[in-house]
């Protein structure tokens, strides 16, 4: 059984992922689009006519896995998507083309897509997974809130951390080590 503090921090972190995601998506729609359909996954005019609807998707998700009633449903919705995700930029590698935009940084910070944002979609799909387990039972206490929101804190800047580390410094020293 999971313990629902370790549940609500799942689908706490979750959520809180998938709502930042749409927002940054919807912050610059048009650029978003352009990345979408650069994936070449979907004909080109599909893609273009759909890509408004991956951050609702998200937004919904993201909604749907804070409410009790929707979240056996939405926790699969959220691992299919981000398997998905993964799925796009495994293909894209694959084919060699890892100068493409992986949609995931601001508006100004455009970065290449590498396998290890695979390996993360696939993880964070697998801990959502464990959102799954039954739950036990236990009543909340407020040491657990604090749990909750330490755990959100410590996610969030261990997610950012481990996303400027691999994404940015990663590749920067890689280029830096290839020029001398």
């Amino acid at each position: 059984m999971l313990d629902p503090a370790i549940g609500y921090l799942i689908i706490a972190g979750s959520a809180l992922l998938f709502v930042s995601a749409a927002a940054h998506k919807l912050r610059d729609l048009a650029r978003f689009t352009e990345i979408f359909a650069a994936y070449n996954v979907l004909p080109d005019a599909l893609s273009r006519r759909l890509a408004w609807s991956i951050p609702c998707v998200e937004l919904g998700v993201g909604a749907a896995l804070l409410w009790p009633a929707g979240r056996n449903t939405a926790v699969p919705a959220a691992m299919a998507v981000l398997i998905a995700y993964a799925a796009g930029i495994g293909i894209n590698l694959l084919r060699g083309r890892v100068d493409l935009d992986c949609g995931c940084g601001a508006a100004r910070d455009r970065r290449g897509i590498a396998a290890w944002m695979v390996w993360r979609n696939l993880m964070l799909a697998a801990a959502l997974g464990l959102a799954l387990l039954p739950w036990s039972t236990r009543s909340l206490k407020l040491t657990d809130v604090l749990t909750l929101v330490g755990g959100l804190l410590v996610g969030v800047i261990l997610y950012a951390s481990l996303d400027r580390l691999l994404g940015d410094v990663a590749r920067k020293g890689l280029l830096l080590r290839s020029t001398s």
